[in-house]
């Protein structure tokens, strides 16, 4: 997906309702490249009460960024919701949930976690007021402002 048709998705998204989320993962875990190989994957292993609720508001068609957490530190990718939360067969009690993403593209330039705190616009991402959340929703202004930052 190149930088127009994604500005074209953000302003249908104004239109229709989209909402915009940033998920975590150690890249030794689960990285990036890992989910561009495999095509889509299911979002398990969330325990966490309010990125639970996160996951459940997830709606099908809604951009996610994909930030590389403890050792690279920075978004790299922009995926999609493509399949709304069921429950996490990872879970072996309680109520978990899980979502199916699917990459849509690399950023052209990840944007640092240095460079969000020392944002205007990003630095009240839960990112970074949060630290510990793996699920977090983002505003739009934010999401708009990761583009620019990943467009260059």
């Amino acid at each position: 997906m190149d930088f127009s048709r994604l500005v074209s998705a953000r302003l249908r998204g104004l239109f229709l309702g989209m909402n915009y989320w940033l998920v975590k993962s150690e890249p030794e875990a689960y990285s990036w490249c890992q989910l561009v190989k495999d095509g889509k994957t299911a979002w398990t292993g969330v325990r966490n009460f309010q990125a639970r609720n996160n996951l459940r508001a997830m709606k099908k068609g809604d951009l996610v960024c994909f930030y590389h957490s403890v050792t690279d530190k920075q978004v790299v990718g922009l995926a999609k919701v493509v399949k709304e939360f069921y429950p996490d067969a990872t879970a072996e009690e309680g109520d978990w949930s899980c979502v199916d993403l699917a990459p849509e593209k690399p950023l052209k330039n990840p944007v640092t976690l240095e460079t969000i705190k020392a944002d205007k616009v990003l630095s009240g991402m839960p990112l970074v007021k949060q630290s510990r959340l793996s699920v977090t929703p983002l505003t739009d202004p934010q999401f708009d402002r990761l583009l620019a930052l990943a467009a260059g």
